[in-house]
């Protein structure tokens, strides 16, 4: 008859391993610390992965910040004249797209956004 897992030890064990990871330590020198064995380290970190409490991701290795990236330049040029005004695309509700043209009517268009947005009978 297989034992029964103990929640309490359960837990202590998970909490540990979230220690461990906040701490960035590698298991040795976590064990170190809080004077744990990495045998005992090592089985519960196993048990608790098959029991599916724990993510069975490896944790990533331990190095240093990467350096901050270097500033790098684009070269803009700026064209003479001014770009064709192009059309306004508004999506609407339901995923209905409404293209209007450069030069529409203000009022129109909101009248006709409420019209289609407005709920159906």
């Amino acid at each position: 008859m297989a034992r029964q897992p103990d929640a309490r030890k359960q837990q202590h064990w998970l909490d540990l391993m979230s220690r461990w990871r906040q701490a960035q330590l590698t298991v040795r020198a976590f064990c170190a610390r809080h004077r744990l064995s990495e045998a005992n380290f090592y089985r519960w970190r196993r048990v608790l992965r098959q029991r599916g409490l724990l993510c069975t991701q490896p944790t990533p290795a331990r190095r240093a910040p990467p350096a901050p990236p270097r500033p790098s330049f684009v070269k803009l040029t700026i064209a003479a004249e001014a770009p064709a005004p192009t059309a306004v695309e508004l999506v609407l509700s339901a995923g209905r797209l409404l293209r209007v043209q450069p030069g529409f009517d203000p009022a129109t268009l909101l009248q006709l956004v409420h019209l289609l947005e407005e709920p159906a009978c």
